[in-house]
């Protein structure tokens, strides 16, 4: 008689066998995902798309440079809208690992561009001094 004729099986199939014990708490999860919370993200979506066409639009913020702010700040919301809404990223999905990962991701994107927005800032002042070559004899 093989291993698997001990096992015991309840009316939905799971294993109630001798010392396994694959029960899943599914409070763990963090997030079930719902057609209410797609929808809502949806449409979170769609208003933090319309607001800055509209404003872009009808120019309705003078400055080009508080446009540009502007538009950063809902994109930034827009990221995040996604991120919880479709990714379904919270502290509690995969143990936190997830929404570690993505701080540790951002830490190491804003570290890379401000490097290289230094170095390019600085750059023309620290290179070498370019002669000018027509005012050679």
């Amino acid at each position: 008689m093989s291993a698997d004729h001990n096992h015991k099986h309840d009316s939905q199939g799971h294993d109630q066998g001798h010392g396994h014990h694959h029960d899943h708490d599914h409070d763990d999860v963090g997030y079930h995902a719902t057609v209410k919370g797609y929808l809502i993200g949806f449409l979170l979506s769609v208003i933090l798309t319309a607001i800055p066409f509209f404003l872009v639009m009808t120019k309705s913020i003078a400055s080009s440079q508080a446009m540009g702010i502007v538009l950063l700040i809902f994109a930034a919301v827009q990221i995040v809208v996604h991120m919880v809404y479709f990714l379904h990223m919270n502290s509690k999905v995969e143990g936190g690992w997830s929404m570690l990962s993505l701080i540790f991701t951002i830490a190491v994107v804003v570290i890379m561009l401000a490097g290289s927005i230094w170095v390019m800032f600085h750059l023309n002042s620290n290179m070498m001094p370019v002669h000018d070559m027509r005012n050679m004899p």
